[in-house]
């Protein structure tokens, strides 16, 4: 059975992918503060749950020891910060890009020699669809998003020869906890600017990765799951 590591699997995206890859895949997947959540997914879909903090050196390290083969990769875990860059402080800024970019970027590092070993991979990284467009208020995640597709894209090729794919999804508004803070109205809007007038599903995304997962002559390349935004 091949292995999947998903990073911030207790979350509503985390939890969709989750359940779309443990019915052929070993699961292992991480959290880092919503632990009865995390016991309740890993339960449910017979996965593994593993608290870790994606920019510790020290937890990467217990998480590699917990598997010697990684098949898929899906670097899902990330946070938000909403309000006008100028007054974010130095430490919302650095906790958006250290654990959307640095946080992406470390996990891949830890392993990757794995996949490289075995000539075999798949790397499916998360970004947004203002990673691509940018996000009034929400400056420090876009250039972290961004960071994650220009990251994605060089890695593609700097892998391909080891026959190790990395692919990019860029999410529109999805039903989730990160968007809670949006009104009804903008919540409207959103889905006015929307060719298939709705908000995604967490399903949405999960069925992209597993497109993804499968898809072995396509890599360095950022699909947009968005509606038609």
């Amino acid at each position: 059975m091949k292995t999947a590591l998903i990073t911030g699997g207790s979350g509503a995206i985390g939890s969709a992918l989750v359940a779309e890859f443990s019915s052929d895949h070993r699961v292992i997947f991480t959290f880092l503060k919503n632990r009865n959540k995390a016991e309740e997914i890993a339960l449910k879909y017979g996965a593994e749950a593993v608290c870790c903090d994606i920019t510790s050196e020290n937890d990467i390290k217990k998480l590699c020891a917990l598997t010697n083969k990684c098949d898929l990769l899906i670097n899902n875990a990330g946070i938000s910060n909403v309000g006008l860059f100028t007054d974010m402080s130095y430490g919302d800024v650095s906790s958006v890009v250290n654990t959307d970019l640095l946080g992406t970027m470390l996990i891949t590092k830890a392993f990757l020699p794995l996949m490289i070993s075995c000539k075999s991979g798949c790397i499916i990284n998360i970004s947004s669809i203002w990673g691509v467009h940018g996000a009034s208020c929400e400056a420090a995640y876009s250039a972290a998003k961004a960071g994650v597709i220009g990251f994605t894209k060089a890695l593609a090729k700097e892998v391909g020869r080891s026959g190790v794919r990395a692919n990019c999804i860029a999410p529109g508004l999805i039903e989730s906890e990160m968007n809670a803070h949006l009104s009804a109205d903008e919540l409207e809007e959103f889905v006015n600017g929307t060719s298939l007038s709705r908000i995604g599903k967490p399903s949405d995304v999960a069925q992209a990765a597993r497109y993804l997962s499968q898809a072995d002559f396509v890599t360095g390349q950022v699909l947009g799951v968005d509606g038609g935004f």
